[in-house]
C-alpha cells in the first residue's frame, strides 16, 4: 500500500521548486516595477522555510553538527562567488581591467583600505570588550563589496535608465576584484592575533608578517593571479580552436563558462590558493578578445543558471543566519547593535567614496558619488570571509581546547557580521523602490489634492450649454472624454458639404515662411459657422495646430483659407 514519504530530500526539492516556480509567475512584476530584489525576497523565503517558522527547511537536522553546518555554508558561498565571478570577468569588455587599471587601483587600493579602516573603527566603538586588532578582522569581513548584490543595481530596467554604462562597468570590476583581495586585510590581523596575543604561538610577531607577506600575498593572491589568468587563456584559445574545427555545439559553448568556475574553483580549492581572485582574472582573460561576450550577448543560459543560484543561497541564508543571537548574546546588545549597522551602512563607504570621486572619471557628479558610495553591499562575501575566519580560529588552541580568544572573537564575529548582511540585504534591497515612492509619491498627492480645490472659472460651453467641471478626479476624466466624444461629432457633421480636412499629429509646428494661423475645421460656403477646439478648464492656450490638406482634394491649392471659402496663395 502506498505510503506517505515526508523525506528531508522531497521536502527540500518541493519546497525549493515550489518557491522558485512561484517566484517566477511574478518575477518581472517583482524585479521591474517594484524594483525589489531576489536576494531580499529569496531571504524572506528562506526565513519562513527555517526552523524558526514553519521548518520545512532544517539546515542543521541535515548536517549533523555545526561544524559541517559552517563547512556546508562555506562551500556553497565559495561555488556561487566562482560562478558569480567568472560571469563579472565575461560580461566585461575587451582587456578593461588593462584600459581601467588607474580607476581599479584606486578602488582597491587606498578606498578598499579607508573602508576596512573606517568599518573597524565603527566596530571597536561599539562592541564592549573588544580590542582594535580583533575589531580589524571584523571589518575585513565586511570591507569588499558584494558581487551578488551589486546585480541589482548594475542589471535590469533601473539600470538601463538610471545608471550610466561606464558606471555600471567600473562597479561589476570592483566587487569582482575586491572580493579575493579581501584575504590580506584579513589574515594580517587573524596572523597577529594567533602568534601575538594572549601569550601567541612560537614565533611571535616577525612570523606573523612573514606568513602575511608569504602566504597570503605571495601564495594566495599572486598564485591565484596568475593561475587564474593561465586557465583562463588556455580555456579562451581551446574554445577557438573548437569553434574553428566545429568540434563544439552551441550547447557547450553556452556552459563553458559556467564549467570554467567549477574547474577553478575545485583547483584551487585543492592548492589552497585564492580560487575567489581567480575566477574573476580567468573570466577577464577568458574573454580579452570580446570574442566570447559577443557570441553570448544574446543568450540566457548563464543569468538563468545565475538567478538559479542567486535564489538558492539566500533562502539558505535565511535558513542558517542565526537570528536569536541577535537578541541573545554574551557580546554586544541589540541597543548597539541596531545603531552599529546604521552606522556601517552610512559611514563604511559613502564618506571615502564622495571625498575621491573626482578623480575617477566614471563618477561624474554629485549625486553618481552618493550612489556609488552608498550601493557598496554586504552579502554572500562577507558570510564566505566570516565562515573562513571561523575554521582559521577554530585551529587556535591551547592544551587542545580553542583559546578563549579566539573563542570569543569567533561568537562577536558570528553575530556580528551575519547581523550586517541581514541589514545590507533589507536595506539594499529596499533602497530603489522606496527612493522611487519618496520621488513619485509627493508629486501624486500634491496633483490629487490641488484637482480638489475648485477655481474660479471652471466653466466651458458646448451648443450654448455651460458645464461645470467636478472637483473629483475621476468625474474630471469622464467630463473630458466626453468633450472629446462631442467635438469629434461636431467636427463630422459640419464637415459634411465639403472634403474633410485631416490634422496629423498633435505637435506644434510653425511655418516660418507662410506666418499665417491655421485651422483646425472646415468652413462651407452655406454655413458660416466655425468648430473650434474645446479647451480645458485651467490649461494654459497653446498656439493653433497646423492642417496638412492632401493636394488631390478638390479646389485646393497650397496657400491659406481664408473665411468665406476662397483661398489665397502665399507666395
Amino acid at each position: 500500500m502506498p505510503t506517505l514519504a515526508v523525506t528531508n530530500f522531497n521536502i527540500v526539492c518541493s519546497v525549493l521548486g515550489g518557491f522558485i516556480t512561484l517566484f517566477g509567475l511574478v518575477s518581472y512584476l517583482f524585479k521591474e516595477k517594484f524594483y525589489l530584489s531576489e536576494a531580499l525576497i529569496s531571504l524572506l523565503a528562506g526565513v519562513a522555510f527555517s526552523p524558526h517558522a514553519t521548518n520545512f527547511v532544517k539546515p542543521l537536522e541535515y548536517t549533523g553538527t555545526q561544524t559541517n553546518l559552517n563547512a556546508v555554508t562555506l562551500y556553497f558561498t565559495r561555488l556561487v562567488l566562482g560562478v558569480q565571478l567568472v560571469l563579472a570577468g565575461v560580461q566585461l569588455p575587451s582587456r578593461y581591467l588593462q584600459k581601467e587599471w588607474k580607476a581599479l587601483a584606486l578602488l582597491l587600493g587606498p578606498i578598499m583600505t579607508l573602508m576596512w579602516i573606517s568599518s573597524s573603527l565603527l566596530i571597536w566603538a561599539m562592541v564592549p570588550n573588544l580590542s582594535f586588532l580583533y575589531a580589524l578582522a571584523i571589518g575585513a569581513c565586511i570591507t569588499p563589496t558584494d558581487p551578488v548584490l551589486s546585480n541589482s543595481i548594475v542589471k535590469g530596467k533601473f539600470a538601463d535608465k538610471n545608471v550610466p554604462k561606464d558606471l555600471q562597468k567600473i562597479i561589476v570590476a570592483e566587487s569582482g576584484a575586491n572580493d579575493g583581495l579581501g584575504y590580506p586585510f584579513l589574515f594580517f590581523s587573524l596572523y597577529l592575533i594567533k602568534y601575538t596575543q594572549h601569550g601567541g604561538e612560537h614565533g611571535g610577531a616577525s612570523k606573523a608578517f612573514g606568513l602575511w607577506f608569504g602566504e597570503t600575498w605571495g601564495y594566495t593572491i599572486i598564485l591565484s593571479v596568475i593561475y587564474g589568468f593561465v586557465v583562463g587563456w588556455i580555456a579562451k584559445e581551446l574554445l577557438h580552436f573548437a569553434e574553428e574545427k566545429k568540434f563544439v555545439d552551441r550547447e557547450s559553448f553556452l556552459v563553458f563558462a559556467i564549467t570554467l568556475a567549477l574547474f577553478i574553483v575545485g583547483t584551487c580549492g585543492m592548492i589552497g590558493s585564492d580560487d575567489v581572485l581567480a575566477c574573476f582574472v580567468a573570466g577577464n582573460a577568458f574573454t580579452w578578445d570580446d570574442w566570447f561576450r559577443l557570441e553570448t550577448l544574446d543568450d540566457s543560459l548563464q543569468p538563468t543558471i545565475d538567478m538559479l543560484l542567486n535564489l538558492s543561497i539566500f533562502i539558505w541564508f535565511g535558513a542558517v543566519c542565526p537570528w536569536p543571537m541577535f537578541l541573545t548574546n554574551n557580546v554586544i546588545p541589540i541597543y548597539r547593535l541596531i545603531p552599529l549597522g546604521i552606522l556601517i551602512l552610512l559611514f563604511r563607504r559613502l564618506p571615502v567614496v564622495f571625498a575621491l570621486h573626482k578623480i575617477i572619471h566614471q563618477i561624474e557628479d554629485v549625486r553618481q558619488a552618493i550612489f556609488v558610495g552608498f550601493f557598496g553591499p554586504i552579502g554572500v562575501s562577507a558570510v564566505f570571509y566570516l565562515y573562513i575566519s571561523l575554521e582559521f580560529l577554530e585551529d587556535i588552541e591551547v592544551g587542545g581546547l580553542q583559546r578563549e580568544d579566539a573563542r570569543h572573537l569567533s561568537e562577536v564575529m558570528m553575530v556580528v557580521i551575519w547581523f550586517l548582511a541581514i541589514c545590507s540585504i533589507v536595506v539594499h534591497g529596499l533602497s530603489i523602490p522606496l527612493g522611487k515612492l519618496g520621488f513619485f509619491l509627493p508629486r501624486t498627492l500634491s496633483r490629487a489634492f490641488s484637482s480638489q480645490v475648485p477655481t474660479p472659472d471652471q466653466s466651458f460651453t458646448i451648443d450654448d450649454r455651460v458645464h461645470s467641471s467636478s472637483v473629483g478626479v475621476l468625474r474630471d476624466r469622464r467630463h473630458k472624454s466626453a468633450r472629446s466624444r462631442q467635438q469629434s461629432s461636431d467636427i463630422n457633421s459640419v464637415s459634411t458639404s465639403t472634403r474633410p480636412l485631416y490634422r496629423i499629429g498633435g505637435s506644434v509646428i510653425r511655418d516660418s515662411n507662410l506666418h499665417t494661423r491655421t485651422t483646425t475645421g472646415a468652413n462651407t460656403s452655406n454655413n458660416s459657422e466655425s468648430v473650434t477646439p474645446v479647451q480645458a478648464p485651467g490649461t494654459p492656450t497653446t498656439a493653433p495646430e497646423r492642417t496638412i490638406r492632401f493636394p488631390d482634394d478638390p479646389g485646393v491649392v497650397v496657400g491659406s483659407v481664408t473665411r468665406d471659402g476662397t483661398e489665397s496663395r502665399n507666395e
